[in-house]
């Protein structure tokens, strides 16, 4: 199943779209429920029920303004670094990797985070402020939801804590997170975390033939395989849970391929006006675009 937040005629509503792509159907959850997106979705699941039923109302995908499906974590999203091979030899090359201790490829999942407030919506901007930052980079990343939430799971039974996944692009700002030799500061600027447009069930991605990619103004700069991750979700979820309970909504990111913009030489950072589509097959293609600010 897909399904989405969005606001509709000046209220926010929770929706379940349709085969046909341009058809939601909405869920009936009560204002306060829908206002947190599909948080309740991610509940019902832990409590092994299936969850609030149609409405039997429907939407129009053109007249809705879609949001993050998760616009108010409960917690900091969970990220984790230098997870494909190729981004963690371009990023140990790029003289701002704080892990290089680890060597190129890391012998243990590298998880850090970006705190909630950073959460945007599809097609929202992406305000940077050029007195702040000039080195703004893009992320794409596969991002776990928690269902069933719980502590020391182990990698056999980590696939049934698994509601589902959506889409984020970790915005980062290169300059903060060399300067400030970690990473919370450069990943959580405001609006930095971009999620969407969808959030999908488990059963709607393919972990091993699924491809991820994003296009900055069309051009491809990011292209592979969600199977070619280093540490692969199971892994992340018995690593995170070992000593950390999570709960349901909990957010993993699970780490960006090779191509992002500090990779080039000389880097392709973001600017003013850029269109960045991050993409990841079975969920969708979230869009935002670079605006300055000031």
């Amino acid at each position: 199943m897909k399904y989405l937040s969005y606001e509709y005629q000046g209220s926010r509503e929770v929706g379940r779209l349709d085969d046909d792509g341009q058809t939601i159907h909405r869920l009936d959850l009560s204002a306060d429920d829908a206002y947190r997106g599909l948080m309740s979705l991610a509940e019902a699941a832990a409590r092994g029920d299936t969850g609030p039923g149609d409405s039997g109302e429907t939407r129009a995908l053109e007249d809705v303004v879609v949001k993050a499906p998760f616009p108010a974590p409960r917690r900091n999203v969970f990220c984790v670094g230098k997870n494909y091979y190729d981004h963690a030899h371009e990023f140990s090359n790029s003289g701002f990797d704080s892990s290089a201790a680890q060597g190129s490829v890391p012998k243990v999942p590298i998880i850090f985070s970006k705190v909630p407030e950073c959460v945007n919506d599809p097609e929202a901007p992406i305000p940077v402020y050029p007195d702040v930052s000039t080195a703004i980079d893009y992320e794409a990343e596969l991002t776990i939801v928690i269902g069933k939430g719980g502590r020391g799971i182990s990698k056999a039974d980590a696939l049934y804590h698994v509601w589902g996944y959506t889409v984020i692009n970790d915005v980062t700002a290169r300059d903060l997170q060399g300067s400030h030799s970690q990473w919370l500061i450069g990943k959580s600027q405001d609006g930095f975390c971009p999620m969407g447009p969808l959030a999908v069930t488990a059963d709607e991605v393919d972990l091993e033939n699924a491809g991820i990619r994003t296009r900055v103004n069309g051009e491809q700069r990011q292209d592979s395989k969600l199977g070619l991750l280093i540490f692969d979700v199971p892994t992340l979820i018995e690593t995170l849970s070992r000593g950390i309970t999570l709960y349901p909504g909990d957010l993993i990111a699970t780490g960006t391929p090779a191509g992002v913009g500090i990779g080039y030489k000389p880097p392709k950072y973001l600017k003013d006006g850029d269109v960045v589509e991050v993409e990841v097959d079975g969920i969708g293609t979230l869009r935002n675009t670079i605006v300055y600010q000031g």
